[in-house]
């Protein structure tokens, strides 16, 4: 499968500013088979070390900061020589040995010559606390499920290349518009984990993938048990499984009371925190104003949690194939809706997405592109009525407005409606 982040990588080995590379992001999005392929197919060899398989690696690390050293001892372990520029040294599951994490400012330091790149599940986490890891000495990429555009080229190539292609303003003829919103009726109900994608592929098996889907929950909340942080595993448990029915609750902000009877934010702060980081959750938070800087109108106790993916968030809820595929109105249609178009905005645009909500109304997502502010509409269907979202596009006028749905891709006076699949080029549409 084609991955965008092969492409950031490739810019990094030629960076003349480079240092030591992270790779964050949830457990089985990829990151080991993403580094193994850009080693495999951008050097002339890669060495791989295991953190979690190999423990006498450790060693290596607690007795030695000295990067030149350590690469002589890794090249004997490997059984090949590691040449500065022509090998990739690879640090999978390096969580598992701080001491490792560390040394990466040494290579940054003196040995900068070497590329290394370290990845590890629940890294994100390690990132997230304090004097855990060399701050300003590496760079950090994120690695998320496939979005929407990687998926499509992976199940139908000719299609992604009719895709691609489509431009500002360029009408979409009915037979491609068709296709395109099976295809992304189909990512609602695989997602973007790489195992469901492959088996998708192979087999064409709803049954198969949802097990897959199933499996990988239950791989996740048994992380939560064996994590040795400080923070109490239950109570990430118990955030996790709220995020079905949090979401259930209709433009409503996350209620710790939700979680459990009385819950307060004290009580789970530190969960929510720790999933952010995990990568297992993206937060949105609620502005007091629509204006830019966002970040400055953030009411940081007003939030809400969304899953990283939106075929796994399917398979929690426990929709049915069916409603999806054959254009029923269902419960929490809506939420599934917004959960995969913030799962393919993120990374779009320089500030993250917020929503903004008061006694009036609610708009979905808010946007900052440069200087301008662009309120978004999410749609499930076919259907345009949104009197909150409507009302600011009158009283405003922002130079762009954008709903998505599955209506054609056009302009309705001040609003652009995008159709869902296209969700992933909303910047490019500008």
């Amino acid at each position: 499968m084609r991955r965008a982040a092969m492409d950031a990588l490739v810019r990094w080995k030629s960076d003349p500013d480079r240092k030591p590379m992270v790779l964050k992001g949830a457990r089985q999005v990829g990151k080991t088979w993403l580094m193994k392929e850009f080693g495999r197919s951008a050097y002339k060899s890669c060495v791989y070390f295991n953190f979690d398989e190999e423990d006498e690696l450790k060693s290596i690390f607690e007795t030695n900061k000295n990067p030149h050293r350590i690469i002589e001892l890794l090249s004997l372990i490997a059984g090949e020589k590691i040449l500065p520029g022509e090998t990739l040294v690879i640090f999978d599951e390096v969580q598992e040995c701080p001491d490792a994490l560390n040394t990466l400012k040494y290579f940054r330091e003196k040995a900068n010559e070497y590329h290394v790149i370290a990845a590890g599940s629940l890294l994100g986490t390690l990132l997230a606390a304090p004097k855990s890891y060399p701050v300003g000495m590496v760079n950090l990429l994120e690695l998320m499920p496939l979005t929407f555009d990687e998926f499509l080229d992976a199940i139908d190539p000719p299609l992604y290349s009719y895709y691609t292609d489509i431009q500002k303003g360029q009408t979409i003829e009915e037979l491609f518009h068709n296709r395109l919103l099976e295809a992304y009726n189909h990512y609602l109900i695989i997602g973007g984990m790489p195992e469901c994608v492959d088996s998708w592929i192979r087999y064409k098996d709803p049954a198969r993938v949802a097990q897959i889907q199933r499996e990988l929950i239950e791989v996740y909340e048994n992380d939560f048990s064996k994590h040795n942080g400080k923070v109490n595993s239950g109570r990430i448990l118990m955030v996790f499984r709220s995020i079905v029915s949090q979401l259930a609750k209709s433009n409503e902000k996350f209620m710790y009371g939700a979680v459990r009877e009385g819950g307060r934010a004290r009580d789970f702060e530190e969960a929510i925190e720790w999933l952010v980081s995990a990568g297992m959750l993206n937060r949105i938070y609620n502005v007091s104003k629509m204006e830019h800087p966002l970040s400055a109108f953030d009411k940081l106790d007003q939030f809400k949690l969304f899953l990283f993916d939106t075929g796994l968030l399917k398979q929690m809820a426990g929709i049915d194939n069916g409603a999806i595929l054959l254009k029923s109105e269902y419960q929490f249609k809506g939420q599934l809706t917004e959960n995969y178009v913030l799962q393919q905005l993120k990374g779009q645009f320089d500030v993250e997405p917020r929503y903004y909500s008061d006694r009036n109304g609610e708009i979905d997502f808010v946007l900052q592109y440069g200087t301008e502010i662009i309120p978004v509409e999410t749609k499930a269907g076919e259907d345009k009525s949104a009197p909150s979202f409507k009302r600011f596009v009158s009283e405003n006028h922002p130079a762009h407005a954008v709903r998505f749905s599955k209506r054609g891709y056009r302009k309705d006076g001040e609003i652009t409606n995008i159709p869902l699949y296209l969700a992933r080029k909303t910047r490019e549409l500008l």
